[in-house]
């Protein structure tokens, strides 16, 4: 029996003794150095490959130039994981599928039927994201900051911060917010943002337009906080990066 089995049938068990298994997750696609943490645990983490399954409370960690997609089948959930993002599985709050450590991903959402389906949700620094059959992308930076775009449907942005009512954003329309932050949505349009700019698994890339700073994974040599935003000519800077 190998490591990744094991470490699999620990993290089951350990769920069950608790008495709060969660979802069944599953890595549907794994692209270069991708890490799961059994119950969280990073000392224990364990290189990940497609078909590979996962439990409510692992870490996932995808390396420099790597990329996965983590399904959630019986909530009909995908997450497209980019390079350099550290996320965590299930973290024990109601309804909330995965939380956003810092990095980038995007979220897909099937329609559930039924007149009152249960919440599905995104945890990020400073804010709960809610929705009900949509298809977004959202990043954290390393001090928290973060901001999310949405190609399709409406997300409600639960800030933390009190007294802040819950904001729609809707389709083609992107929102800043942050742990300090409240938020605050726009336009994609005239910032320069799209789905198909926005991109998940490339490394590097420039600052996202409305936060400070470069992109989570910014390696040596990169573009520093304060740098331009979108450039003309050559690769976008925009949402997708390079």
């Amino acid at each position: 029996m190998n490591q990744r089995v094991v470490l699999t049938i620990l993290s089951a068990l350990t769920l069950a003794a608790t008495g709060a298994p969660g979802p069944a997750y599953r890595f549907d696609e794994v692209k270069s150095k991708v890490w799961r943490a059994p119950g969280g645990d990073e000392k224990q983490e364990v290189r990940v490959a497609a078909g590979d399954a996962a439990a409510a409370g692992d870490g996932v960690r995808t390396g420099f130039w790597a990329r996965a997609v983590v399904s959630v089948p019986e909530k009909g959930a995908r997450f497209e994981i980019s390079s350099s993002t550290r996320a965590l599985l299930a973290p024990g709050e109601p309804g909330v599928l995965l939380s956003l450590k810092k990095g980038r991903l995007v979220a897909i959402f099937e329609a559930l039927a039924g007149t009152a389906p249960e919440e599905r949700l995104v945890a990020a620094p400073g804010a709960l994201l809610a929705v009900r059959g949509t298809r977004y992308g959202v990043e954290t930076t390393s001090d928290g900051e973060s901001v999310v775009a949405v190609f399709e449907g409406t997300v409600e942005v639960r800030s933390s911060l009190p007294g802040v009512a819950p904001v729609a954003v809707h389709a083609q329309e992107f929102c800043t917010f942050g742990a300090r932050k409240p938020p605050r949505p726009a336009p994609m349009g005239p910032a320069g943002m799209s789905e198909k700019r926005w991109g998940v698994g490339e490394a590097g890339g420039g600052p996202r337009p409305g936060m400070d700073g470069g992109r989570p994974g910014e390696q040596p040599g990169g573009p520093q906080p304060g740098a331009p935003g979108p450039r003309s000519g050559g690769q976008p800077m925009g949402p997708k990066g390079h």
